[in-house]
């Protein structure tokens, strides 16, 4: 799978840009702030309708423009397609496949798949627990497209349970007599159920993602740091102890809904969802220990990476070769991790690399150079 063009309008800092792209290795040097990151920024929000560096879509729309368009003419074997987002900050999104009518943007997840390795990938050793529920789900849904409207559906129902469980709270805690906290709390058996479903499907796919990821994480980190490994991968539910002995859909349903219940009084008092794939964590360890708070920085930036090499391995066993993205990765990294880094990278069908300065590309990553300048993409 490999990007053959990708045009920008109005995104980031870009009024309009057109990059012609090939197989191999791309690198895009230039000083920092000049738009290197916000084209490769552009392939991943295709890749994943998110991106890396933030939250929402408002960034994203040049300053003074109403919208954004990005579109990418990608080629898998011997097919072309060519998808097309226009980001409406405020509004609804919109997607084309091939120029056609409209589609719903989630449409085109899995036409693009990309992994990206970037400075804020450290967060997923020593951030938060939503930085790693993030990296499971990402993944999740390059793997099966699908995932994309699951996920959809679980944060609805936590919405609307979470704006039940605030009603219930605030009568109660106000004493008040006009009936709103008992109809929401009347409500709730139904949105536990909604909630439940959708978190059993959401679990069962995080689990096996880890059984498939863990040895292949655990292969690439011996390879960025031969012996010091081996990293494990454990999955911390909200839902108790007993997850990892549920086997089925079925049974994580039913162990989130005995764990709701069982929870129900302390969220009503606090009045937000206490259980669920919204609470959980994976917890990365090498050796023994958790790594964070125990790994060293260049421990913690090898662990990252082998998650991202872990997951380009995943991603090319089960439907041909991502597209690989190092977004200013190697000005973060000692030399032994740099040169060990590009190696494992260089036979890639497609590496689009970002460098400040041209020495920060290894040589083994030799390929098309792009200068990158005041919104100017011109080839080198």
């Amino acid at each position: 799978m490999h990007v053959t063009h990708l045009s920008l309008a109005d995104f980031r800092s870009y009024v309009r840009a057109e990059v012609a792209l090939a197989p191999g290795v791309t690198a895009f040097v230039g000083p920092n702030g000049q738009g290197k990151t916000n084209l490769v920024e552009a392939v991943g929000y295709l890749a994943t309708l998110g991106s890396h560096r933030v939250s929402s879509d408002t960034p994203l729309v040049r300053m003074g423009a109403e919208r954004a368009v990005v579109r990418a003419a990608v080629v898998q074997g011997d097919r072309q397609q060519l998808i097309e987002l226009e980001l409406n900050p405020g509004k609804s999104n919109r997607a084309r496949i091939n120029r056609s009518s409209q589609v719903r943007p989630r449409d085109v997840l899995g036409i693009l798949r990309s992994v990206l390795f970037a400075p804020e990938d450290l967060a997923l050793v020593k951030g938060d627990p939503g930085e790693r529920r993030r990296f499971l789900d990402e993944l999740i849904t390059a793997r099966a497209p699908r995932m994309a409207g699951v996920r959809s559906d679980y944060d609805r129902v936590l919405k609307q349970r979470n704006t039940l469980l605030k009603t219930a709270a605030l009568a109660r805690r106000h004493g008040s007599r006009s009936g709103g906290g008992d109809a929401a709390l009347s409500t709730l058996d139904v949105w536990d159920q909604h909630l439940a479903r959708a978190g059993a499907e959401l679990l069962a796919q995080r689990l096996d993602l880890i059984s498939v990821l863990q040895p292949l994480a655990d292969k690439a980190y011996e390879q960025l740091a031969p012996g010091g490994g081996p990293v494990l991968l454990e999955y911390r539910g909200s839902a108790g102890e007993g997850l990892a002995g549920a086997g089925s859909r079925e049974e994580l349903y039913e162990l989130l809904m005995a764990a709701l219940t069982e929870a129900r009084k302390q969220e009503i008092e606090r009045g937000v969802t206490l259980v669920g794939p919204h609470r959980d964590d994976l917890v990365l360890k090498l050796g023994r220990l958790p790594a964070k708070g125990y790994a060293s920085h260049g421990e913690s930036w090898s662990y990252a990476l082998a998650l991202r090499l872990a997951s380009y391995d995943l991603l090319r066993t089960e439907a041909g070769e991502p597209v690989l993205v190092l977004d200013d990765v190697f000005a973060e990294l000692d030399e032994r991790r740099r040169e060990r880094l590009a190696e494992l990278v260089a036979p890639g069908e497609q590496v689009l690399v970002t460098a400040a300065v041209e020495d920060d590309v290894p040589q083994v990553l030799a390929g098309t150079r792009y200068a990158v300048s005041e919104g100017e993409v011109r080839p080198v």
